[in-house]
């Protein structure tokens, strides 16, 4: 079992991964439509989304609990 201290990281972790990863299935098919080629290019968007998506979470997290605490009771 995972120690508790890491479950904001944990969750930073796989919220990225869970973002970057729909929105990026979605918007590939959008954007390019679905044939024999769609699986390389949501690979290489998602090669360049997950770190993106990665780093903003890291960063905005902190953030943006602290505007909700600020607003919730």
């Amino acid at each position: 079992m995972i120690n508790k201290k890491y479950s904001n990281l944990l969750f930073i972790f796989f919220m990225g991964i869970g973002m970057s990863l729909l929105m990026t299935l979605i918007i590939t098919y959008i954007n390019t439509g679905y044939d024999k080629e769609y699986m390389n290019r949501f690979l290489k968007a998602w090669s360049i989304s997950l770190p993106v998506a990665l780093i903003a979470t890291t960063i905005l997290a902190p953030i943006i609990q602290k505007f909700v605490d600020k607003i919730t009771k």
